[in-house]
């Protein structure tokens, strides 16, 4: 945490004068630090039922003790957004905004080697909670990097803007999404955003100037259902299985280019399956399913990163001739997040296309 930060202060520091001393300004208090870090991963975020009221407290009660401004936005009820304000002595200028999200994932907490909202630290000093990298590390970084600046009278010359946004594991409609398009934040002339990246695991803060766009995709077999006992062609699971094997191929090919080092992380396509629902449901077989019937449907979900150099007309191509072809009996639904390059650079909105046996598109 407290290395993680030093690196965020070089970075505000650069704003203002590279000529500042660097070390004064490092917040050397790493019990503390660490205890705050703590205190934020404890509380339980995890959708679909985060608890944003206790977060919010929590940032609010920082922002008042390092001496920024600080209001709570709201454009779903229940769901605010934390907005904390550094004002800039030169206040024309385009201000810096630092965003993080509140929200986490759930957790499974029996597979967790401690309880994963009690943010335990084992004998290497290694913190674990859920959150602690996506992206709770971030938000606070962003705090004691200015709590540090602030302690030794340092005073930017933009102003700097740090936002805690709902709902973003679950699309952002009602946080990031409604706040880009919002008169709030065009009012706040933002000319630089810093958001989420990839953990480090050394002392390196690395910012990265490109998004690889998501696409959540489902693809769904259909088929003649039959006995359990019977073999014959086209049945939903035989096709899904197809399908699988191909998208299996196209992911170990992109994954070999990072293995191989010809490729980082962030410019391949990554494909992982996320879900697979088929089946007959039983409460009374042992196995939860009937054994003996081959079902008529099968579907299985993938997450799909997208990097900004990539053919995205070439992707759909590919899904709709090699991944779900429509001659299998396949349809499949794309959910993509993309940029509006005809409104304003901020603004975001949800795409969704739709390629079934006709292989028809259709928008919204």
């Amino acid at each position: 945490m407290e290395r993680t930060s030093r690196t965020l202060l070089l970075f505000l520091l650069c704003l203002h004068s590279p000529a500042f001393a660097v070390a004064s300004v490092i917040n050397d208090n790493a019990d503390s630090i660490i205890a705050r870090f703590q205190e934020y991963l404890r509380i339980n975020t995890a959708q679909p039922s985060p608890d944003y009221a206790t977060s919010t407290r929590f940032i609010l009660a920082q922002s008042a003790s390092i001496g920024l401004e600080a209001e709570t936005l709201e454009f779903a009820a229940g769901k605010p957004l934390v907005l904390l304000s550094w004002p800039g002595r030169l206040p024309s200028l385009p201000s810096l905004l630092l965003n993080s999200h509140t929200d986490v994932v759930s957790a499974e907490p029996h597979k967790w080697r401690y309880p994963p909202f009690s943010a335990s630290t084992d004998s290497a000093g290694k913190i674990f909670a859920r959150g602690s990298q996506d992206m709770k590390c971030v938000g606070l970084q962003y705090l004691e990097a200015i709590r540090g600046l602030k302690a030794k009278g340092f005073s930017p010359d933009r102003t700097i803007h740090v936002s805690f946004v709902p709902d973003e594991e679950i699309g952002g409609h009602d946080g990031a999404e409604a706040f880009a398009k919002s008169e709030k934040f065009r009012g706040l002339n933002v000319g630089v955003v810093l958001d989420e990246g990839l953990a480090s695991p050394s002392e390196d803060y690395r910012v990265f100037y490109a998004e690889r766009s998501p696409w959540w995709m489902v693809i769904k077999a259909r088929g003649a259902p039959g006995h359990g006992a019977r073999m014959y062609d086209g049945s939903a699971m035989e096709n899904l299985a197809k399908s699988l094997e191909v998208i299996r191929r196209f992911r170990a090919s992109q994954f070999d280019l990072v293995k191989s080092g010809r490729k980082a992380e962030g410019e391949v396509v990554s494909v992982n399956m996320v879900f697979f629902n088929a089946g007959t449901p039983s409460s009374t077989a042992r196995t939860g399913f009937v054994m003996n019937v081959q079902p008529s449907e099968a579907e299985a979900g993938f997450d799909i990163r997208v990097p900004p150099n990539a053919d995205p007309e070439a992707l759909e191509r590919r899904i709709a001739e090699e991944w779900a072809p429509s001659s299998r009996n396949l349809t499949f639904e794309v959910f993509e997040l993309i940029d509006c390059e005809e409104q304003n650079v901020s603004d975001i909105f949800y795409s969704r296309f739709r390629i079934g046996l006709s292989t028809t598109m259709s928008t919204w």
